[in-house]
């Protein structure tokens, strides 16, 4: 991620990442055994890469969501639902990722 300034009438970009409450004493086992059970891949795209979707919804800021391997969300600007995109990954988060459109395909191409 990156921190920068915002200027007055801009368009901006935001994810939401939980933040890890502290640990104690308590928690350690619990801890230990949810984490051995729950620890995710990594994400299933990496910047660069190139996927063809379809944009299942809208967002709230007006953005097409698309899904990938394991529900993975991929959010693309100025896409309409069901639309089906030839998009590029211009950044990565654990849960998210921010695409480009590369090239919009016909209904059911």
């Amino acid at each position: 991620m990156e921190l920068g300034d915002l200027e007055p009438d801009g368009s901006y970009r935001i994810a939401l990442v939980p933040q890890a409450r502290p640990q104690t004493d308590s928690d350690t086992t619990t801890s230990q055994k949810s984490t051995q059970a729950t620890t995710e891949p990594n994400p299933p795209v990496t910047e660069g890469d190139h996927r063809t979707v379809e944009i299942e919804t809208i967002g709230d800021q007006g953005d097409g969501i698309a899904r990938v391997e394991r529900g993975y969300v991929v959010i693309v600007p100025d896409t309409d639902p069901h639309e089906r995109v030839e998009i590029e990954i211009t950044s990565v988060a654990e849960t998210v990722a921010f695409a480009e459109v590369v090239e919009r395909y016909e209904h059911h191409e």
